[in-house]
C-alpha cells in the first residue's frame, strides 16, 4: 500500500489536504500578513504555519479553526477546492456587527466583490466613521443608504453609486425602515477591514 492509498485505492482525503497549504499561503499573502503576524493572531507558531503552508505538516481541526477565523473564510474554503467545471457559485453569508456580507468572488487577492445587507436604520448602530488602506466602490441595489464621508453626509437611493478613498473616515448604513442592499468592491485591505471583528467604535486601520 502506497502513501495516499487505501487497499490500492487512492485516498481522496490526501488530495484535499494537499491543497490546504497553497490556499493558506494565498490567503495570508492576500492580507499582506507575515508568518510572525499570523502567529500572533492565531496562537500558532510561525514554524507550524510555515510547515502547514509548505505541506510538510498535516493540518488538524485545531489548527484550521483559528486560521479560518483570522482569514475571515468558512472552514470549507480551506479544506475543499472549488468544484471544477461547475459554473454555480455557492454563496456563504458572513455576519459581522449586524451586517450580512455575501462573497461573490472566491479567488484570493485582487478586487473582491460582496453583496452587503445593512439592517434597517432603527436597528443600525450609531455612525462611527473608520479608516483603512484602500479604495472602495458601492452600488445601491435596494433601499436607501446613509453615507458619511469625512465631514459630509449623503443619501443614496436604488441605482446610485459612490466611490471613495477609504483613508478618509467613512460610515455606511441604511437610511430607511427596511434593509439596504449594496454591491461593494474593495481590495485585500478593505476586505480585511470589513470582515475582521472589532470593538464597536474602535478605529479600524490597516497595520
Amino acid at each position: 500500500m502506497t502513501n495516499g492509498e487505501t487497499n490500492g485505492v487512492p485516498d481522496p482525503t490526501e488530495d484535499v489536504l494537499a491543497g490546504v497549504g497553497p490556499r493558506l499561503r494565498a490567503l495570508r499573502r492576500a492580507r499582506g500578513a507575515t508568518l510572525a503576524a499570523l502567529a500572533d493572531e492565531t496562537g500558532l507558531t510561525a514554524s507550524t504555519l510555515s510547515r502547514l503552508e509548505n505541506g510538510r505538516l498535516r493540518p488538524t481541526l485545531e489548527q484550521l479553526l483559528p486560521l479560518a477565523r483570522v482569514h475571515g473564510v468558512p472552514l470549507d474554503d480551506l479544506v475543499a477546492a472549488p468544484a471544477t467545471g461547475d459554473p454555480r457559485i455557492h454563496l456563504r453569508p458572513v455576519r459581522r456587527s449586524g451586517l450580512v456580507m455575501v462573497p461573490l468572488t472566491r479567488r484570493a487577492g485582487g478586487i473582491q466583490a460582496y453583496k452587503v445587507v445593512h439592517p434597517p436604520a432603527a436597528k443600525a448602530s450609531k455612525p462611527r466613521p473608520r479608516t483603512h488602506e484602500g479604495y472602495e466602490w458601492f452600488y445601491v441595489l435596494n433601499g436607501e443608504v446613509r453615507f458619511v464621508l469625512g465631514e459630509e453626509e449623503f443619501r443614496l437611493g436604488t441605482g446610485e453609486a459612490a466611490e471613495f478613498d477609504t483613508r478618509v473616515p467613512h460610515w455606511i448604513g441604511s437610511a430607511g425602515d427596511r434593509p439596504a442592499e449594496l454591491l461593494a468592491l474593495f481590495g485585500p485591505q478593505g476586505e480585511r477591514a470589513h470582515l475582521s471583528p472589532a470593538e464597536p467604535g474602535a478605529p479600524l486601520a490597516a497595520p
